[in-house]
């Protein structure tokens, strides 16, 4: 129960990367606020973090919506009256498309939910964590900070590094008040974010990649788990990690050292 006493907010916390870390900062002591836009999910997880005798409240909210996000984090902060820790997890796919082909709206859409969500995110966390310090999370990715070989991923790849670089200014700025920022970068996960990935003329933008022996060397080829992701966020919002701060983290196998 080393996260006992502790407010935790996840974003994205209805399925995925997102609930396997809601879940065990749960386990592990944590209150913790679930947001995301369908009730129906976050309910369920709600439900779950309830069963095993954890604490959970749910937030419905578009990340990409000011008004929403600021209701939301309102809404924590009077049933709980802290926050310690913020996982800003939230994100889509989007759009893959060769850069002549995606389409403006694709663009802001992907832009919208990466990046603007995850500063509104922190926008809203630090101003409660600066009162006793804390701990936040981004989930970026491998595309965008190490992989870039990836056909038609201009925009989902440009959000991932704006969050690596947004999470370590805010790292150097918000260090004087105790708070940490620390950025984690998946490669392939079993979650169902690739089902809701729409491609379009991929072939097109594609550069001829061989992968030996699979994509992921660690594990010959098998994607990493939730679990593993969610191991990594609870070290991360841990004293454990206390004095690590500003530093992006690959989970991933070995896979973004390929290509």
């Amino acid at each position: 129960m080393e996260l006992e006493g502790k407010v935790a907010l996840v974003t994205g916390a209805g399925s995925g990367i997102g609930r396997g870390a809601a879940e065990i900062l749960a386990r592990r002591g944590a209150r913790v606020g679930l947001l995301g836009r369908t009730a129906e999910e976050l309910d369920e997880v709600r439900t779950a973090i309830e069963t095993m005798g954890g604490t959970a409240m749910t937030l419905v909210a578009d990340v990409a919506d000011p008004t929403a996000m600021k209701e939301a984090f309102a809404a924590l902060l009077s049933s709980y009256g802290r926050l310690d820790i913020a996982v800003a997890n939230a994100g889509v796919n989007g759009v893959w498309a060769p850069i002549d082909d995606l389409k403006p709206e694709e663009w802001e859409q992907t832009v919208a939910i990466n990046l603007r969500g995850t500063y509104l995110t922190l926008h809203h966390a630090v101003p409660p964590m600066k009162q006793a310090g804390g701990a936040i999370v981004i989930v970026s990715s491998i595309n965008g900070t190490r992989t870039f070989s990836n056909p038609g991923t201009t925009a989902y790849a440009a959000t991932k590094a704006g969050q690596l670089a947004l999470g370590q200014v805010a790292a150097l700025e918000l260090a004087k008040h105790r708070i940490r920022v620390n950025v984690i970068c998946p490669g392939a996960i079993s979650t169902s974010i690739d089902a809701n990935t729409k491609k379009r003329n991929t072939g097109e933008a594609a550069v001829p990649v061989e992968y030996p022996d699979g994509q992921v060397p660690l594990t010959d080829g098998e994607s990493g788990t939730i679990e593993d992701v969610a191991e990594l966020v609870l070290f991360l919002v841990s004293d454990r990690s206390r004095h690590i701060t500003g530093t992006p983290v690959w989970i991933d196998g070995a896979q973004s050292l390929l290509v």
